[in-house]
């Protein structure tokens, strides 16, 4: 609870009813890759950058691309830091995906200690 942000997001509050509403559960069969494989679920920017995929990345980075998106979103430090000036890329490279620290701690003060820290 210390780390969790309790600003509630679309996905925290109306997600969980809307799937109630359809009935609850997991998706059928024709949508199981739907969750994961092609979804990426992140809480805060300098974790995402550290811990996803090159496809989430790129793509993440794809769709903040167009003017009319860049142009809100840069409203927000973090993503103006980490998507716009690059420092996402420099907290990619700090880390091995295929060996990450084991806590979210230990990433967390590698990113703070190399200053690339956002919220």
């Amino acid at each position: 609870m210390v780390l969790q942000s309790l600003d509630p997001w679309l996905d925290q509050v109306v997600l969980p009813l809307v799937i109630h509403s359809f009935g609850g559960g997991r998706p059928a069969p024709a949508l199981a890759g739907l969750d994961g494989d092609v979804t990426c679920h992140y809480r805060l920017l300098p974790l995402f950058y550290a811990r996803e995929t090159d496809h989430a990345v790129a793509m993440m980075e794809t769709v903040a691309a167009p003017n009319k998106i860049k142009k809100w979103l840069k409203q927000y430090d973090a993503y103006k830091r980490m998507i716009y000036q690059g420092r996402g890329q420099k907290v990619r490279a700090m880390f091995d995906r295929a060996d990450m620290p084991p806590r979210e701690r230990q990433i967390r003060n590698r990113i703070k200690s190399a200053g690339f820290w956002v919220r």
